[in-house]
């Protein structure tokens, strides 16, 4: 126990002691040990609804049984007894942690203890108390000595509990750990090891649809600070609660990463659902105006995982301030053959290239966007001119400059969609 609890605790219980505590004071209180432990079972039961409440069989046995501990440490300590490592109170705080019982409950029960433990050791104290002894004395040393020893449980109960979850939360992220590496990486379904840890863990249900999010702040080097970005993951798995059944979510590559899974269908017999990813971009509208999100298609394999990974990346670098949320079903094609092929592609650039941008610079973007509002059109010249507010005339000189910058005749199908690829390159 830490020094400062003992030196306190010692001390009051020497002051109490010392100042010749009535031997049959604690000799009346032995004789009702059992009605106090009683006494304090039902304190705490009544005045705590999270005892009564719980629905863990243990909980009120433990409590009961605590409460004789507690009644059997007091007496021992009054009788002159050495002050002990208080092993049955870590124990039980070990315990509760285990069992996800809240911590201010635990703590609560100590103080209503601390009340009843003086009240009843005054009582017994001026019951027993001759002529000789000092009243007042006497009744300060037994309120500091209840004083002290709530402050010591409580203290080794907060600490151990606090502990034990830390604990717990260290396994439970390295299994999540896991778990990600494994769903992320891909596995061979002859990896027995791998296929035991998804089976233990849910994961192996052919019946599931499985979808991956990938979130980071605008500012990405809010990702390097641990705190935020385990934040965002927690606001994602907040903002999901009640709406996907299962949420697996960590940090990897400085991204708030979660596998959501669903039920996909009830049984062989009824249709598969195909709706897990929409559900979750409609919800992850509301995590905040400062996260970009990439969403994958539904998945109906963990064998698939990877590849819904891959998906949640490409849209991840599509999001942007105005859509926040991407959802790779909504990507283009177009801008996911330049995404995944761009750098490749502006290796190859015809050589008139440069000199069409030049052009188009000159033109103040005129040139690109007569051939987009022409593609727009249907290839219609008239509608061209009319949408850009221009006369038709003024569209056959733009086309008449581009085909002599480019040797393409931009009023065919395939050099209008060569030299639209090369545009929107560049925007890339």
């Amino acid at each position: 126990m830490t020094e400062y609890l003992t030196a306190s605790l010692n001390d009051a219980v020497a002051h109490l002691i010392g100042g010749q505590f009535p031997a049959n004071a604690l000799k009346s209180m032995r004789a009702r040990a059992s009605d106090l432990t009683a006494e304090l079972n039902k304190a705490i039961v009544d005045e705590i609804p999270a005892f009564s409440e719980s629905r863990n069989p243990e909980i009120l046995p433990a409590l009961s049984a605590h409460c004789h501990g507690h009644v059997d440490e007091v007496f021992r300590l009054l009788g002159g007894g050495p002050i002990g490592s208080f092993e049955f109170v870590r124990d039980n705080a070990r315990k509760l942690a285990e069992r996800r019982f809240p911590l201010e409950a635990i703590l609560h029960a100590y103080r209503c203890g601390h009340k009843i433990f003086a009240h009843r050791l005054r009582e017994a104290t001026l019951a027993a108390m001759g002529p000789s002894h000092d009243t007042r004395q006497l009744a300060a040393s037994v309120a500091d000595f209840a004083m002290e020893y709530a402050n010591a449980v409580s203290t080794i109960t907060a600490g151990v509990y606090v502990s034990q979850t830390r604990l717990m939360a260290d396994v439970a992220g390295d299994r999540r750990t896991q778990l990600l590496n494994i769903l992320l990486g891909g596995y061979d379904e002859s990896d027995g090891r791998a296929s035991g840890i998804l089976r233990d863990a849910g994961y192996l249900d052919h019946r599931q649809s499985f979808c991956v999010v990938l979130a980071q702040s605008t500012d990405p080097t809010e990702m390097l600070v641990p705190a935020r970005a385990r934040r965002l993951a927690d606001s994602i798995d907040e903002a999901l609660h009640g709406k996907v059944a299962r949420r697996l979510s960590d940090i990897r590559d400085n991204k708030a990463t979660v596998i959501c899974s669903d039920i996909r269908r009830t049984s062989g017999w009824t249709p598969a659902r195909t709706d897990l990813a929409r559900i979750i971009a409609h919800e992850l509208e509301v995590v905040g105006p400062a996260v970009l999100i990439g969403l994958s298609n539904d998945v109906p394999s963990t064998s698939l995982i990877p590849t819904a990974y891959r998906q949640a990346q490409i849209a991840l670098d599509f999001a942007n301030v105005a859509n926040r949320v991407m959802h790779f079903s909504a990507l283009a094609p177009q801008g996911l053959l330049l995404h995944l092929a761009g750098e490749e592609f502006r290796r190859v650039l015809p050589d008139w290239t440069t000199k069409f941008f030049q052009a188009d610079e000159k033109a103040r973007g005129a040139l690109v966007t007569t051939l987009r509002a022409y593609a727009n059109a249907d290839m219609n010249i008239l509608k061209t001119a009319e949408t850009l507010l221009v006369h038709p005339n003024t569209i056959y000189s733009r086309m008449q400059k581009i085909f002599d910058i480019t040797g393409l005749e931009a009023r065919s199908y395939h050099a209008l969609t060569e030299l639209l690829l090369i545009a929107d390159c560049r925007r890339k």
